[in-house]
């Protein structure tokens, strides 16, 4: 979805597959009840408070940016989502994985639990809402799924299967599961396969990436 011409406020909203299968079904089940905003196309460096028009045109020229067409691939739109934190808050929360990368052998398994620095006025907190998780290349793993977070939501994102392609996969959790994929096949003449991991707090929009190995051990 993306709001388009500044002078009028026009949304532009298209439908994911999932969104085009159940509209399709005309049995009910399309129905929006959540949604999300974000600010990925704007530069705030751009706000200008020495502007000679003054106040008024401080924001100027991020009013005039450009915006984006929607289109429905998570992995270059709704990347920088909005999130309305508690009144006084002096610091922006911040994810931490306990891992600044993450180097797995083949068929070994890890599980992340993020937890919230910041946030809510804690030093450190489990979000209630849990994370959101999605690998970039789902071909490297051959398990990736979240737990503790029992939502219909979470359950249809942790049953999503592909046929093998090169694609990202989220799934919900208050822990992620991760277990390097066994198929030789996939490393060609190489020894080691690699991508990302991005992990984003669900209450509080913290969003942290962080870079997966998975090293050829099968000859």
């Amino acid at each position: 979805m993306g709001y388009l011409n500044n002078a009028v406020v026009t949304v532009d909203a298209i439908l994911t597959k999932k969104g085009r299968e159940l509209l399709a079904r005309g049995d009910g089940s399309f129905n929006i009840t959540q949604f999300a905003l974000s600010d990925d196309e704007i530069d705030y460096t751009l706000y200008n408070p020495s502007h000679p028009s003054g106040s008024a045109f401080y924001g100027e020229a991020i009013e005039n940016m450009p915006l984006l067409e929607a289109f429905p691939d998570e992995n270059q739109i709704m990347k920088y989502k909005l999130a309305t934190l508690p009144r006084g808050t002096s610091k922006l929360p911040i994810l931490q994985a306990g891992y600044a990368s993450i180097v797995l052998k083949q068929g070994a398994s890890l599980a992340i639990t993020p937890q919230t620095l910041n946030y809510l006025g804690a030093t450190s907190t489990f979000e209630t809402g849990g994370y959101t998780a999605q690998i970039a290349d789902t071909r490297v793993l051959s398990n990736f799924t979240g737990v503790g977070i029992n939502t219909e939501e979470a359950e249809r994102l942790n049953n999503t299967t592909t046929v093998g392609t090169n694609v990202s996969k989220t799934v919900i959790g208050t822990s992620i599961n991760l277990t390097g994929t066994t198929v030789n096949t996939l490393f060609g003449i190489r020894t080691q396969l690699q991508t990302t991991i991005t992990l984003v707090g669900r209450d509080s929009g913290a969003r942290i990436t962080i870079p997966v190995t998975i090293q050829k051990v099968n000859n």
